[in-house]
């Protein structure tokens, strides 16, 4: 006998302006289930979450919660009801403590006063519950994201959450850390609450849903349960055809060197790094959380300084102390977090695509409008960036065509090197394809490319070499015959 529905969505629309995000969408979660969301970029899923989450109000259709009709006005009236989010970029309040973190803004009390001992012990049994060994009072910047993780479903428990939002829970977590949360949230739908389970990982969905439903521009497509889908089905469905197998990379000539670090060092981070980049070379970075790719990274686009040691590009010796330097030696970077430290969130993709080219566009200093529009028009046809023009908010974009839009900039300096870091984190299955194909193409081109990714098929595939880091230090250098999945992670625990 089937549970009964606990919240449904009938007939949703909603618009932005010149995007119509969500075309009558129809959901519901019953009591005491997990219900995967999936769909491409772009398909409506963080709107719904908005919408469920009482951010952002629709323009029409039904939210029954219970059997009956609700309306959120704000996240707060959302709260009252039940519901909890966990975003993809968590909420946590750093400089605070996990008990102020679990029960900002409503404190335990006794006479006026925090009552400190049943906020510890309070705290202490929500910790208990999501498996964190941690006490209440630590500070929560000291926490691994996993663990901050943990604190947000901690906060949502002492609300006493009927329907537990999760928006790619997974997505920064290690392979045991995933485990561990499947596992939790195996035990939350056990002890009777809902989860709307939204990821773009099929491995984890196929692993942990009971039903699926599938999204594709602003549409549900279709629900189904577990038992009567597979990922290829899935997948068909998400991108309106069968995604076709990823291409074998197209073999080509490498050139010389087109950067060198020899023994780079930087105190804290990493330690005698070098490595070699070739022209229209793919070399991946692999290793597991902490190992120093990504400080490595930030050395080489001038972003930090090192202690010790030298880049050489194209032969000769430099030193890069800012971006401004490594853009002007032909450097390219994409970070892991582009909201934070790539995109101007709420400028135009016209403005985000041109800002790196701007003396190029501003002959005397000043904007050549023109040119500008005409060089993120060309960008973003060949990226293939979903929007409705050059000048709507990136703010719009989903994260699949804000990616785009961040290559974007950095192939309109014609770099000699793109650093690529967590290139496909957050994007669905059908822009992972396009940005794999988009890759390979740049390296068939002659650009050197440094590719940092956490999914470790990812660099396999890629990748003419690997670089495995561990403890800020290379542990091994692997040519792509030589490599596979064992033989990397051996190097990258120390087990090799």
């Amino acid at each position: 006998m089937q549970s009964p529905s606990l919240v449904e969505v009938r007939g949703v629309e909603k618009r932005f302006g010149g995007v119509h995000a969500l075309r009558g969408v129809d959901l519901d979660v019953r009591a005491g289930e997990i219900h995967a969301l999936v769909g491409e970029n772009g398909a409506g899923k963080s709107t719904i979450i908005n919408i469920l989450a009482g951010a952002v109000r629709r323009d029409t259709g039904t939210i029954l919660l219970d059997g009956a009709p609700v309306d959120f006005h704000s996240p707060a009236d959302s709260q009252a009801a039940g519901i909890a989010v966990i975003h993809q970029e968590l909420s946590t309040l750093p400089t605070l403590s996990i008990a102020e973190n679990i029960w900002a803004g409503r404190m335990p009390s006794r006479l006026g006063w925090v009552d400190q001992r049943s906020t510890f012990d309070r705290s202490a049994s929500l910790l208990e519950e999501v498996g964190l060994d941690a006490a209440p009072w630590t500070r929560v910047s000291e926490l691994a994201t996993s663990q901050q993780q943990l604190v947000e479903i901690a906060k949502a428990l002492s609300r006493r959450a009927r329907l537990l939002i999760m928006d790619e829970p997974t997505a920064s977590l290690t392979e045991h850390e995933v485990q561990r949360l499947l596992a939790l949230v195996r035990r939350l739908r056990d002890g009777g609450v809902s989860v709307l389970y939204v990821s773009h990982r099929l491995a984890e969905v196929f692993a942990i849903a009971d039903r699926i439903s599938v999204m594709r521009d602003g549409c549900t497509v279709r629900t189904m349960d577990r038992a009567d889908a597979d990922p290829a089905g899935v997948v068909a469905l998400m991108v309106g055809r069968a995604l076709a197998a990823r291409a074998a990379a197209t073999p080509h000539a490498l050139g010389a060197p087109v950067v060198e670090l020899r023994g780079l060092s930087r105190h804290g981070a990493v330690h005698d790094v070098s490595f070699a980049v070739r022209r229209g070379e793919i070399v991946g970075m692999a290793g597991l959380v902490g190992a120093g790719r990504s400080e490595t990274a930030r050395l080489i686009f001038g972003a930090d300084r090192a202690d010790a040691g030298e880049m050489l590009i194209d032969g000769q010796p430099v030193a890069l102390h800012s971006p401004r330097d490594a853009l002007a030696a032909g450097i390219g970077m994409v970070p892991e977090d582009r909201k934070q430290l790539a995109l101007f969130i709420d400028a135009p993709v016209r403005w985000n695509v041109s800002m790196a080219r701007l003396p190029a566009i501003s002959p005397g200093g000043i904007i050549r409008h023109g040119r500008e529009r005409a060089l993120a028009e060309d960008f973003v046809e060949r990226l293939r960036v979903r929007t409705p023009d050059t000048l709507t908010p990136v703010r719009h974009l989903s994260g699949g065509n804000q990616q785009k839009t961040v290559l974007a900039r950095w192939l309109a300096i014609r770099p000699r090197l793109l650093i690529l870091d967590e290139p496909t984190h957050g994007v669905d299955v059908g822009a992972k394809a396009e940005i794999y194909a988009l890759i390979r193409s740049l390296a068939a081109e002659g650009i050197g490319i440094l590719l940092i990714s956490s999914e470790l098929p990812e660099v396999l595939d890629l990748s003419d070499r690997i670089v495995v880091m561990r403890g800020g230090r290379v542990a091994a250098t692997l040519d792509r015959a030589a490599a596979d999945e064992r033989t990397v992670m051996m190097h990258a625990t120390g087990t090799a």
